[in-house]
C-alpha cells in the first residue's frame, strides 16, 4: 500500500517544519495521533518515538532519513510489515507544500492494506490538514 498527499500552506516553510517536526506536538494538531512520545532526545536519524494512533496498535517509529528543515523519513515493523512515513516541506510560491507519504511493504502488507487502508489514508490526511491549518492562524 502506498499513499501520498500534498499541500499547499499559506505559511513560510520553517514555520511548518517546526510544526511537523516537533512531533509530540502533533497529537494537538490532529485527530489521528493520542500520543507522541520521543524516546532519544530530539528528532534526528536515528531517534526513535512510541506513537499512539486511535484504534492502532502503540508502535514505536525510527527516524531513518533526517534533513534539518526540510525532511525526515522514520519507519515502523511489525512482523511481516514495515510501515515507512515520510514528510517532506518544500518552498513555494505563496507560502510552502508539505508532501506526506505512507507506505507499507512486507508479507503482510497487502492485507493489512486491506484491513486498514482506508483509515491509513484518512490519518494521513487529517495530519496534513492539521499542519496546515495550524501553520496558516499562527
Amino acid at each position: 500500500m502506498r499513499f501520498e498527499i500534498t499541500v499547499d500552506v499559506a505559511a513560510p516553510p520553517e514555520r511548518v517544519w517546526n510544526l511537523l517536526s516537533d512531533v509530540e506536538r502533533l497529537p494537538a494538531l490532529t485527530p489521528s495521533m493520542e500520543s507522541v512520545e520521543l524516546l532519544d532526545g530530539p528528532l534526528r536519524a536515528g531517534a526513535r518515538a512510541r506513537v499512539r494512533q486511535p484504534r492502532l496498535a502503540r508502535a514505536v517509529w525510527t527516524v531513518t532519513e533526517f534533513t534539518d528543515g526540510e525532511s525526515f523519513t522514520w519507519e515502523s515493523r511489525a512482523p511481516g510489515v514495515t510501515t515507512t512515513g515520510g514528510h517532506l516541506v518544500r518552498p513555494a510560491a505563496d507560502g510552502a507544500t508539505l508532501h506526506l507519504t505512507l507506505v507499507q511493504s512486507g508479507p503482510l502488507a497487502p492485507v493489512l492494506g486491506l484491513l486498514f487502508g482506508r483509515r491509513a489514508r484518512a490519518y494521513v490526511t487529517m495530519e496534513a490538514n492539521g499542519v496546515k491549518k495550524a501553520a496558516e492562524t499562527a
